[in-house]
Order: structure tokens, then C-alpha cells, then sequence
């Protein structure tokens, strides 16, 4: 089955970032000139995406709000010739009638709580995963590479990226499994954050996936894990004893937004290549 939906767990307080959290979602912090959101949605979109569940909570309207028809707001534009272009830029950000769909998480339980909280909707079929802090600058969208790689494996993916030997106790990394087949990598077990000289990789787990819907019922009586929240990682681990999983080594820069210098290199990677700003950043760069 092809990739038809995405689920997007946008509920976070997005506590790495405050206090410009206190008063605006996470994912609606401007990078250069769109929301961060605008661009993991653009991304599911380029990929063939035809169906974005967003798994929201309180306090984060706004983001419903953002993909909505702005009537008042493009009607104002519509009367003003020279604002044409901007007009055809917030026409983008409006989701196709029935293309989105909005669930609640109501208590904070962890990202595997929030997935299962989109199990009605997605239904029983294969389904993206992307997750907002982290945004992914490539010339061909992440999730269009692992969905051109799933179309020929099926299976799961997880999209994996290289990080330092050093810094490799910080993340989830994969193990692999014998050989690799250009950037895919067939995959035994999920580590996670495992002290360096214990790694099995240095491939880190980078918030995309593309999984089948039997993690549902895995998630339904997942136990609490780390942090005594209910993890993604743990039933995808038990879904990995009978289904088979890869690792999807993608071409492409990923920034995570969630703390405070991955935000700051997004908005800087993206002002560098704008065309209106990009001459005007690069020249401040170089007299700073």
C-alpha cells in the first residue's frame, strides 16, 4: 500500500525553547519567513502525502488556525495589486478541504501515546511519522526518499544520519544488519543513547519513520519506559520481532528546532539560501 497519510505529534510545551514557548506553539517559530511546521508539512506533501494528522493539545489552536482559510486576511490582499505575491505564498499554507485532521492528546505521555492517539484515523494502513522539531533542508524531501525506498522493500523505515563517534551517547542509534544496500540498511535493534564504546553505529535516529499499522496495537499496552512516559521506540522494538525494519541513511541537512542552536542554524541555513535575503545574510556573515 502506498503512503497516503503522515501523523505529525505537534502537543509538546516545547520546554527546550521557553519562554517564547509560554505565548506561541513550538512550531509555529518563524524560520526566516514560515512557521518550522510549514516546512515538515511541505515535506509530507512533496512525498505524496495525501492526509496530515495532526495529534495537538491545549493551548495550540493556532496551528489549526495557521492551515486554515484566512478570509479576512486574503481578502484584504486580493484588493491590492502589489500584493499579489504575498497573496500566493498564505494561499499555500491552506490544507486541501479534508486533507488534515486534528485529535487530541490530553495528558502528556509520550510520543508513543501521541502515534496511538491518530489510530482511528490512519486506520489499518502504512503511515508516515514526522516529527516537527526537526526539519530536514535536501534538494529532494526526506520522506520522498524513504517513501522511494519503501515502495521497493515495504517493511518499516526509520531515517537515520550520521553524528560524531563522540557525541553518538546522546542519541538513539540503529545496529545494522549484514550488508547495506546503498542508503538502506537493514536493521537488528534500536540502542538507545548507548555509551560510545558500546555503539553498534553511529547512525542516529532522526525523526522520520514510515511504519505499518500493527504498531497501533503494540502502543495500545505499551508499559511506561524511559521517563516514565510511553515510548515509540519500545514498541517499534517489539514490532521488530516480526516484521522487518531498515534504516534509511537520507541525503540532506537536519536541524532540530526543539533547542536552541538547532533553531538558530535552521534560521541561518535558510536566510543563507533565501532569494530576497540570502545576498543581504551572507554579507553580514562576512562583516561579523
Amino acid at each position: 500500500m502506498t503512503i497516503r497519510k503522515a501523523v505529525l505529534p505537534v502537543a509538546g510545551f516545547g520546554t527546550r525553547v521557553l519562554p517564547a514557548t509560554k505565548a506561541i506553539p513550538k512550531e509555529l517559530l518563524p524560520v526566516v519567513d514560515r512557521p518550522a511546521l510549514q516546512y515538515v508539512v511541505d515535506e509530507a506533501i512533496e512525498a505524496g502525502v495525501e492526509h496530515i494528522v495532526f495529534v495537538t493539545g491545549r493551548g495550540k489552536g493556532a496551528i489549526e488556525d495557521y492551515f486554515d482559510l484566512a478570509f479576512e486576511l486574503e481578502t484584504n490582499l486580493r484588493g491590492k495589486a502589489s500584493k499579489a505575491d504575498i497573496l500566493a505564498e498564505v494561499e499555500k499554507t491552506r490544507l486541501p478541504a479534508g486533507g488534515a485532521s486534528f485529535t487530541r492528546q490530553q495528558e502528556a505521555l509520550g510520543l508513543g501515546h501521541a502515534i496511538w492517539c491518530a489510530r482511528d484515523i490512519v486506520g489499518n494502513e502504512p503511515f508516515a511519522i514526522l516529527l516537527p522539531d526537526v526539519i530536514v533542508k535536501a534538494e529532494k524531501s526526506c520522506l520522498a526518499q524513504m517513501v522511494d525506498a519503501y515502495n521497493k522493500t515495504g517493511g518499516n523505515i526509520v531515517a537515520v544520519d550520521p553524528v560524531p563517534e563522540e557525541r553518538v551517547s546522546s542519541y538513539g542509534v540503529i545496529a545494522p544488519k549484514g550488508e547495506r544496500d546503498g542508503p538502506l540498511i537493514e536493521m537488528s535493534a534500536m540502542v538507545e543513547k548507548p555509551p560510545r564504546e558500546e555503539a553498534p553505529s553511529n547512525l542516529a535516529i532522526t525523526g522520520r519513520y514510515i511504519l505499518q499499522p500493527e504498531i497501533f496495537g503494540l502502543l495500545s499496552d505499551q508499559g511506561a519506559g524511559a521517563g516514565g512516559e510511553i515510548q515509540l521506540t519500545d514498541s517499534m522494538a517489539r514490532l521488530m520481532e516480526t516484521q522487518q525494519f531498515f534504516a534509511y541513511e537520507f541525503d540532506g541537512a537536519p536541524y532540530d528546532c526543539g533547542s536552541k542552536i538547532g533553531y538558530f542554524n535552521a534560521v541561518l541555513a535558510h536566510a543563507l539560501d533565501h532569494p530576497e535575503i540570502g545576498a543581504a545574510a551572507r554579507d553580514l556573515i562576512a562583516r561579523a
